[in-house]
């Protein structure tokens, strides 16, 4: 399995926005790919002084399925034009560790 991780970061007054872009526009947009590989896609988010993070997360079964993604290159951040407008920066590219230890906790 492989993680993806990407980080962006937004003025606080945008961070909403953002966030509503993530979930109803980027994300969705993403899922309709219908990328065989991809298991989850997380946002993270948090206050950073006179910043907002926001952390991606997404579980992929193999980097072919991070290509399919991305066209070719994995580690090309995916940053659609509306994300731009309200990211106040971002990281241009994308990492990827594999994921070798996951531990569920028992309910």
């Amino acid at each position: 399995m492989i993680t993806r991780v990407w980080h962006g970061w937004t003025r606080p007054e945008d961070a909403d926005t953002y966030e509503e872009l993530l979930k109803t526009e980027i994300f969705p947009g993403i899922l309709a790919k219908g990328i065989a590989g991809l298991q989850r896609i997380e946002m993270l988010r948090r206050e950073a002084g006179d910043e907002v993070e926001f952390m991606v997360v997404m579980r992929f079964t193999d980097i072919e399925s991070v290509r399919a993604m991305t066209g070719g290159e994995e580690s090309q951040a995916y940053i659609p034009e509306a994300a731009r407008k309200v990211l106040k920066r971002f990281e241009q590219t994308a990492r990827h560790f594999e994921t070798r230890i996951i531990e569920t906790v028992p309910a």
